[in-house]
Order: C-alpha cells, then structure tokens, then sequence
C-alpha cells in the first residue's frame, strides 16, 4: 500500500492535494476531445492521460501551439475561441472569443505573440501570449460582397514574422511584428485561385500554399521574397480532378525526408514525391486511399500515411529510402491523426470511433498500448514548442 501511495505521488507530485504538477514539461503533450470541447493532457514516458480540461468550445477543427517552456498550450478552435492552458496545472488560464470562425494560429518566434486566421470576419488578428490582450488586428482584403477575405494557411517563420493565404482573394501576405505597434504587411497578389491552406519547411524558408480552385501550388522563397510568387507543380490538385475528395489534405502533413518531399495527391490513391532542388515531381507512391497526414518519423526514414473516409480505418507505413509499403495497419474507423514522440521510436495515433489513442512501436510498427480519449482528434506534443511552423 504505501509503494502504491509513492508511486501516485511521484507521477501527480503536489497535483494530488489540488495544486500544480512539479516536473519538466519534455514528455508531455495534449489531445483534443472535440465532440466534448474538452482536452486531455498526456504524459508519453508513462503512456497515461493525466486529466482533462473542460469548456474550450467548439473543437470540430482545433489545433495547437505551445509557449517556448512548453507550460502553456494556446487552443485555437472553430468558434473562434483562443483558450491559454497550463498544462502542469490542467486548467484554463484564459480564453477569449476572438472572432466568429476561426481556423487555426500560429506563435511567434520570440514566443511573445500568438496569431489566429479568422473565416469571419476574415483577417488576422494578433495577441500577447502574456495575457491574450490584443496587439494588432490585420483587415483582409475585401471580397465583391463586401466582407473580409478568409485567412488560412497561417504559420510562424523567422524574423519575427507569419505567413498566411487569403482564400477568396488569391493572395499570400507575410506580417512582420518585430515593432508590434507597427505591423509590416508584404502583399502578393493573383497567386492563384482559392488557396486553402499553407505550409512552410521546417527551415521557415519555404512557405507552399495548396490552390483548390485549380491546379498547382503557389511557392514563395521568404529568403528572397523580391523574386515573388512562382507555380510549382501545375498537374496538382483540385482544378482538373475528376474523382470526388472527400476531405481535402493537410499541407502541413506533408513529409520532407532529405531532399524530397512526400505530399498526398488531392483525390488519388497516391503519396506524390517531390525533389526539393528542382520542385519538381519525381515518383508516386500507390496507397491505400486518399492520403490526408503524409508524416515523416522524425529521423526521416519512415513516413506515415493516413486516410480520408471511407478508408479512415487504415495507416500505412513506407520506407522513405525504397518507397516500398512495409507495413499496413487496420487502425479502427475514424482515424484522423498522427504525432511521433520527439526521437521518433512511438507514433501516437488518434482513433475517434474506438474513443481511444493506440501506442506504436515505430521499428516494428506494433501497438504497444491504448489511452482512452472521447471522440479524440489532433494530437501535440510540447516539442512543437520548438519546431518552426508548428
């Protein structure tokens, strides 16, 4: 009994007696439970969800950034909620209603500045990640009908500065904020029809922007950002495709392994390899179905792939070195995310329909446990504190 009660003690520390955990944050991440609006905080040493946190909203289409010392988890959700939670003490420290349909954010590269992309009213806005005052409000440009741009693809990159698309308007605007007061907007116009989300490499020189009002992708090096806007792979995506999408891929899945970079084909049954020096096509890869996450293990050597409905039951696993399929995993239905542990030997897998996260081992992709989540989704783990784009 009383190696039991050191062992509670040891993994809540002072958490038992209603204050706050007293340990490194390292291993630690969250999942969100969207059909609740609630999160459960996880501890990847010890496979075990540590408590959850009710009344973020609405969750349907939630991600997640961290504070640099990995305390703090900044929640963007699909109301337009913006919720700060400490996660060694499982509570919401604030949140705030920012806007009326918001689709994700991003933190600065000084950790100072939280931004979130708005659908209504369009734009982006930016907070202290302090106290989540409000530090500048970024109109978008304005449609035919009068009403803001919807911003997507927002990401941090370095200098101080995000990057995001403008959907309705075919743009791609960098925002500087290293003078907060003074906000510095770079405006790229006619990049191309309805840009739908954006990625930037995990370097911060490349930002890529998927176009689904016709084929190809918008690419702009912010290292020389006076050469603007170029096409890059004109037979890609949703202008041209003939069979239904079921659920449009996230660019910020793509894969980047060594020189080349691994991205779903919108529509396809196919993983399309992409060399870096050239950006240009060079293999595609036959898959189960329409790929969403195409995941790098984080040395590279593996890559991941999840699918859209209805092959949502399925994972994947390639060598990014033959391009062979060396695995094929019956995960459950609804399985919507993957998060490799920040050496890469576990891949945590959401699976919403079995209300649980599976544990693989990645060398011999089997499962090695199960945690229990409500209807779970995205999965973030505290090294995204340290990852540019993330």
């Amino acid at each position: 009994m009383k190696a039991l009660w050191l062992a509670f003690l040891l993994l809540f520390g002072s958490q038992a007696f209603g204050g706050c955990l007293t340990r490194g944050t390292g291993d630690m991440g969250i999942v969100i439970e969207r059909a609740t609006g609630s999160l459960k905080i996880l501890d990847t040493s010890a496979h075990q969800a540590l408590v959850r946190v009710k009344g973020l909203g609405d969750l349907s289409h939630a991600s997640a950034v961290y504070s640099r010392d990995e305390r703090y988890a900044y929640i963007f959700g699909r109301d337009g909620g913006l919720t700060k939670v400490d996660i060694l003490c499982g509570k919401v420290v604030k949140r705030i209603v920012q806007g009326g349909n918001s689709i994700g954010g991003a933190i600065s590269q000084d950790g100072s500045l939280i931004a979130v992309s708005n659908y209504e009213p369009g734009g982006v806005k930016v907070f202290s990640s302090d106290d989540l005052s409000l530090v500048a409000d970024i109109p978008a440009t304005r449609t035919e009908k009068g009403k803001g741009s919807k911003t997507v693809g927002l990401v941090d990159a370095p200098g101080q500065k995000f990057v995001f698309s403008l959907y309705d308007t075919g743009e791609i605007w960098i925002l500087e904020m290293k003078d907060p007061a003074h906000p510095k907007l770079t405006r790229f116009t006619g990049v191309g029809r309805l840009p739908y989300d954006g990625l930037v490499t995990p370097d911060g020189r490349i930002y890529i922007a998927g176009l689904f009002g016709e084929d190809g992708l918008a690419m702009l090096d912010l290292w020389h950002p006076e050469k603007g806007v170029k096409r890059i792979l004109d037979h890609y995506g949703k202008g041209e495709q003939k069979l239904p999408v079921y659920k449009m891929p996230h660019l910020e899945g793509w894969a980047i392994a060594g020189n080349r970079a691994f991205f779903p084909a919108v529509g396809h049954h196919e993983v399309l390899v992409m060399d870096m020096d050239s950006w240009k096509e060079s293999g595609r890869i036959q898959v189960h179905g329409q790929p969403v996450f195409v995941m790098a293990r984080p040395d590279g050597r593996q890559l991941w792939v999840n699918f859209a409905f209805p092959d949502n039951d399925t994972v994947q696993v390639i060598d990014s070195e033959s391009l062979k399929i060396i695995k094929t995993l019956k995960t459950g239905k609804g399985t919507l995310h993957m998060e490799f542990t920040p050496r890469g030997e576990e891949v945590w897998i959401s699976v919403r329909d079995r209300n649980e996260i599976q544990i693989y081992d990645t060398e011999t992709q089997t499962l090695k446990g199960r945690i229990e989540a409500e209807r779970p989704s995205g999965i973030f783990f505290t090294d995204r504190a340290h990852k540019i784009g993330l």
